[in-house]
């Protein structure tokens, strides 16, 4: 554990990609400024990584290297672990335990280890006297993390929603500007390395789930549930939903929405409509957005770079400093061992919901499918029939407030009518 009273903050840094590249230009670019603000020297001594002869545009040579982290995150001449190898098991967390159980205090931004593990990484932390801190693992640039924890602290939260996911934000809104097929806008991506190794990581919602579950803790006093978030990825997303939504003053996007209610923990990460005037609306490219709305303060906003060398190396600089200052805390805001195991709940919240199918082109198919609605009590806002020149008519439905439950009973009920063609696409309407 380190000690305030040190000279300096010694660092060993697992990890030399993107991120860890940005912290070492950081420690040694603003040296000054670093032991200004904290009140002492921050210094790395160590470092590790698969690969010692690749170039990364730093010089290494000052610094120890390990060639296993797990030594490193042992090593006596390092006070502070920063974590930036990625992934939920294996080396990251073989090291991060190390480190811990030797009473060092820890930063990491990788969110699948803490989101699988974070329970008991934070138990682990408070009873070797250590601290565990992950604000780069969330939203990048964005102090969403220190908000919570800090800023917030005296609100009761009631509810969290953002756009955590940098690539899928990029995707839809290319669809959007440049009326691009999902399938293109994915290549795009791609092309431009802003795709996971799995893209499923990034299309399929998981690593963004992954961040709603740690803010879900931090929030709720609950422990990690990775496991509860309902997850859909953009996969589903056709450039027809992209421009029938701007039509009607909506913008798609990837929307993580947590809140806690008598039921239990609600955790949704899924393509959402949301209005193209609202802040999420209005978010382009790779930004990132976290909506906190609290008892006291209302709604709070922040957005910033969700990903990237600056951001997120900022990100890990923050909770650095924090540990130089002598500032300690909870891994997630709260003892660890008083986080209670929430029950997962569907959302019940009533919401508008967007709806889009292939009708027959037959006389009467559009009112079987609103006698199958209403049969489910879901009830028509809007209706809208595009062109086309096949035995189809694509068909976009806006419905009134209904809960998640009825309309999969709605769902359930069209293929019976006879004149529903394929699977209908349903996704919610977000007011924000």
């Amino acid at each position: 554990m380190s000690d305030p009273q040190q000279t300096s903050l010694r660092l060993g840094i697992a990890g030399l990609g993107t991120v860890g590249a940005g912290v070492i230009k950081i420690v040694r670019q603003k040296a000054n400024v670093l032991a200004q603000r904290s009140g002492r020297k921050v210094e790395i001594v160590a470092v590790s990584a698969r690969n010692r002869d690749k170039d990364r545009g730093v010089a290494l040579s000052d610094y120890a290297w390990e060639d296993d982290p797990v030594a490193l995150a042992t090593r006596d001449d390092v006070d502070v672990f920063v974590e930036l190898m990625g992934g939920s098991d294996g080396p990251a967390k073989a090291a991060t335990e190390a480190a811990l159980k030797a009473g060092k205090d820890v930063v990491t931004a990788n969110k699948a280890m803490l989101a699988h593990h974070g329970q008991e990484l934070a138990e682990l932390a408070e009873a070797n006297g250590a601290v565990l801190r992950f604000e780069a693992a969330v939203a990048g640039g964005i102090p969403i993390i220190k908000s919570l924890t800090e800023g917030l602290a005296g609100n009761d939260i009631e509810r969290i929603m953002g756009v955590m996911n940098g690539t899928c934000n990029y995707i839809l809104t290319r669809m959007e500007d440049a009326g691009l097929s999902y399938e293109d806008a994915f290549a795009e991506a791609d092309g431009l390395g802003y795709l996971e190794a799995d893209p499923n990581l990034d299309v399929g919602g998981i690593d963004a789930g992954h961040k709603l579950s740690l803010l879900s803790s931090i929030a709720f006093g609950t422990q990690v549930n990775f496991d509860g978030v309902e997850l859909e990825g953009i996969g589903c997303v056709t450039i027809e939903d992209i421009t029938q939504a701007a039509d009607m003053g909506y913008r798609i996007k990837l929307l993580g929405v947590t809140r806690l209610t008598g039921r239990g923990l609600e955790q949704t990460m899924t393509p959402c409509l949301v209005p193209a005037t609202s802040p999420l609306g209005q978010l382009q490219g790779g930004t990132n957005m976290v909506v906190v709305e609290g008892d006291q303060v209302g709604q709070v906003v922040l957005r910033g770079a969700g990903a990237g060398e600056g951001p997120t190396a900022s990100a890990v600089m923050g909770d650095v400093m924090d540990i130089a200052r002598g500032l300690r805390m909870s891994t997630f805001g709260q003892p660890a061992t008083s986080l209670v195991a929430a029950k997962p709940a569907k959302a019940t919240v009533a919401a508008p919901y967007y709806l889009r199918m292939s009708l027959e082109d037959k006389p009467g198919a559009m009112a079987k499918v609103a006698a199958a609605l209403g049969e489910a009590g879901v009830s028509i806002d809007r209706m809208r029939q595009y062109s086309h020149d096949d035995a189809t008519a694509p068909v976009l439905i806006v419905t009134h407030k209904t809960t998640r439950a009825a309309l999969d009973d709605a769902l359930g009920a069209l293929p019976e009518t006879g004149v529903v063609s394929g699977a209908p696409v349903a996704l919610r309407i977000e007011e924000v």
